[in-house]
């Protein structure tokens, strides 16, 4: 079966934070003390949320640092396995990797 693919956490500060307080961005980033068009990337999926931004939107709108953070973490590694399903790395093993020079 396969994993729903995370949505970008943006999302979820537009639609548990914003419309239920009818904020706009300019309004929120106010609240927040971050710049507007900083706002805008998160929500618009441009940019994720950072350590920083997560403790703002804890002290705001509430859903612990942590919570938000494991949100982006979700869609970061969602997005990491999607870009490595061309690579043709196989697992290493003593017994395949006798020389052990080319690892240093």
């Amino acid at each position: 079966m396969a994993m729903k693919e995370p949505p970008h956490p943006g999302l979820s500060i537009r639609y548990d934070c914003l419309e239920p307080l009818e904020l706009s961005v300019t309004e929120a980033a106010k609240v927040l003390e971050v710049t507007r068009q900083a706002l805008n990337n998160v929500v618009n999926g441009k940019a994720g949320i950072s350590s920083d931004m997560a403790i703002r939107l804890d002290k705001a709108f509430g859903g612990s640092a942590e919570a938000w953070l494991a949100l982006q973490t979700a869609y970061d590694l969602a997005q990491a396995r999607k870009r490595a399903r061309g690579l043709s790395i196989k697992r290493y093993s003593a017994a395949r990797g006798s020389d052990r020079s080319a690892v240093r």
